[in-house]
């Protein structure tokens, strides 16, 4: 048990599946693992997308494919039983995943059914001796769990967390029949957002706000900084409680976990609900009046100011920066 098998999530575009972008970064994770205890790297992808070439330079020895109406749907069940079929196929020590919705659920799930340890949402693998090692934040950041297991394990990683790393191979393809089984959970529509947004979990850069904006008309502060940015909007669950945005974009303990390059928050204070679940960015711009902010001490830039003034200066001195 040398191997490592990896769970690669797909998204469905213009062109058909393409793979999500937390793939490169799970591949990444995956070969450092299985170059450790002297394994292969395989790739399991449900739903159609299988570019090897793009698998091939992140370090995918092997490429198991799975196709069906069934799979190209992500509900727990059929990708369940692929990812099960890939295991017994493969018998690796380690799966892992980006720790997306899919993933966590799904982890949990077949790491319950194997009776495997499960290392949920970590910033950092390695293996020690004979023992699978991973760092989990705890706390909203404030403390690190250090994870070990001597037998096999489900490792889903916080997307952003680990940087992209190439090492190319030339992988093989292999097409696996999987049973979906009788359907539990059936999906009869899919309703596409109006707008096309960045996913708040893949984004390199989110610009999120809060209640310091004062009314949601004030919004178009945050929209008009992050599309000079080419970033992805957040919010904190006061401004979502108070309806001014979509429960999908709520970064916190009850909303999402995020782990961009770049994190401004804008009129944030910074409650610990909040804190869980950005404080893992690279950079952490604050934007606050009150200088006693809790989210000044965990941001590496603060700007103490009323938002509604600050927010366009940034976003014009943004624009002026990347005009050149």
């Amino acid at each position: 048990m040398a191997d490592v098998l990896i769970y690669l999530e797909t998204a469905h575009g213009a062109d058909g599946a393409v793979l999500k972008k937390p793939a490169a970064e799970v591949a990444t994770a995956g070969r450092a693992i299985a170059d450790a205890l002297g394994g292969r790297l395989v790739a399991l992808v449900t739903g159609g997308a299988a570019p090897e070439g793009v698998l091939g330079r992140h370090g995918v020895d092997h490429v198991y494919t799975v196709d069906g109406e069934a799979f190209g749907r992500h509900l727990l069940a059929p990708q369940a039983a692929a990812l099960q079929a890939a295991i017994a196929a493969t018998e690796p020590r380690a799966v892992v995943m980006a720790a997306s919705v899919l993933g966590k659920e799904l982890g949990a799930f077949v790491a319950g059914r194997l009776g495997w340890a499960l290392m949920s949402d970590v910033v950092q693998t390695a293996v020690d001796g004979d023992r699978l090692t991973a760092v989990k934040p705890k706390y909203a950041g404030k403390a690190l769990a250090r994870l070990a297991a001597a037998g096999p394990a489900v490792i889903s990683l916080r997307p952003n967390a680990v940087q992209p790393q190439e090492s190319p191979r030339e992988p093989a393809t292999e097409a696996l029949e999987v049973d979906a089984g009788a359907a539990r959970v059936r999906l009869r529509e899919v309703v596409a957002a109006g707008e096309k947004k960045l996913e708040l979990t893949e984004a390199d850069t989110i610009v999120a706000g809060g209640r310091g904006l004062g009314t949601p008309e004030n919004w178009t502060l945050i929209t008009d900084l992050a599309a000079v940015l080419g970033a992805a909007n957040g919010a904190s669950r006061a401004v979502v409680d108070a309806g001014w945005r979509p429960h999908a974009e709520q970064v916190g303990q009850t909303g999402k976990t995020v782990s961009p390059k770049l994190y401004v928050a804008a009129g944030i204070s910074g409650a610990i609900q909040h804190l869980a679940g950005m404080s893992s960015s690279k950079v952490i711009v604050a934007v606050n009046k009150d200088a006693e902010a809790p989210i000044f001490k965990v941001a590496d830039y603060g700007i103490v100011g009323d938002v509604n003034e600050v927010l366009p200066m940034l976003t014009e001195a943004a624009r002026a920066f990347l005009a050149g």
